[in-house]
């Protein structure tokens, strides 16, 4: 006998409105990527360890995994998909061109998303803090130092704006 509870969730996710009908232990990160196809978010350890799948949830970075969808319920959620605008990238995603913080890039939509949220809460006053900062999201590839100097770099250019 299968247990199934459906539940009926609306939101907002890269500013288009989405109703969808999951199952009630579904979490955020399988409703982005099976139910929207939003598979830009990746699902590293599915535990909240490695923060592969880190997305703005009503502004605050969480780790989509950990978050039923449920609780996602009337809430705002940007992805990495969201973040450029009108076709230019967002500074943090140039950055990580720029300074080569990739390899494989399976972490690089989770650092980003991280990257952005610590920027914006200015978590950026030297390299220290910024691997604190990031140090929930994990790179097998060890970009780490790369990851540092995209951080420091897109900092600089949004407070220069």
């Amino acid at each position: 006998m299968e247990f199934r509870s459906d539940l009926s969730i609306a939101l907002s996710v890269n500013g288009r409105h989405h109703e969808v009908t999951v199952d009630a232990r579904t979490t955020l990160l399988d409703l982005l990527r099976e139910h929207l196809k939003l598979t830009g978010t990746k699902k590293g350890c599915n535990f909240g360890e490695c923060g592969a799948c880190t997305v703005h949830l009503n502004g605050r970075h969480v780790n989509s995994c950990l978050v039923l969808a449920a609780s996602a319920d009337a809430s705002q959620v940007t992805t990495i998909e969201g973040l450029a605008e009108d076709g230019k990238l967002h500074p943090v995603q140039q950055a990580f061109i720029d300074h080569d913080a990739f390899q494989c890039g399976f972490c690089t939509p989770g650092q980003v998303m991280s990257a952005v949220a610590l920027i914006s809460n200015g978590h950026t006053t030297s390299a220290a803090e910024i691997r604190e900062w990031m140090s929930g999201n994990l790179c097998r590839c060890s970009s780490y130092p790369q990851i540092v100097a995209a951080v420091e770099g897109a900092a600089a250019q949004i407070r220069n704006g």
